[in-house]
């Protein structure tokens, strides 16, 4: 792949992720990028948003249910949190936000699913949704 299209990748991603989780949130992360992790973030930016969330294959909402199935089956409950901000900018009301959550009850179990509907009550109540 070309530098510049790495580029165009990495500018797409950016664009994206300010979009769905915030540009202040995304703003902070690669402020506070170190030598460190900032070849982490660049990666995170080019590829996660740039060249997968970019795809038209599937909805951001979609993307956005999907990653908080996963997140709850994997017991990221930080990163769940991140993503409850981003399901919430990509459109999703609080009620799909909880039947997801419930879907992963059945299939992941419910310490995981208690964890991550903790979070996101906490991030559904300071976006007044």
């Amino acid at each position: 792949m070309s530098e510049e299209s790495r580029k165009d990748l990495y500018e797409t991603g950016l664009q994206i992720r300010r979009e769905v989780l915030g540009a202040e949130y995304v703003d902070n992360s690669l402020k506070n990028a170190t030598d460190f992790n900032r070849p982490f973030q660049e990666l995170v930016s080019e590829y996660c948003w740039g060249a997968v969330w970019s795809r038209p294959g599937l909805t951001r909402k979609e993307r956005s249910m999907i990653n908080l199935a996963m997140l709850t089956a994997l017991g990221r409950t930080h990163e769940v949190e991140i993503h409850v901000r981003g399901a919430l900018n990509n459109g999703l009301t609080k009620e799909q936000i909880s039947e997801v959550l419930l879907h992963t009850t059945i299939y992941c179990g419910v310490p995981a699913a208690l964890d991550s509907y903790r979070v996101a009550s906490k991030v559904i109540a300071e976006h007044g949704k």
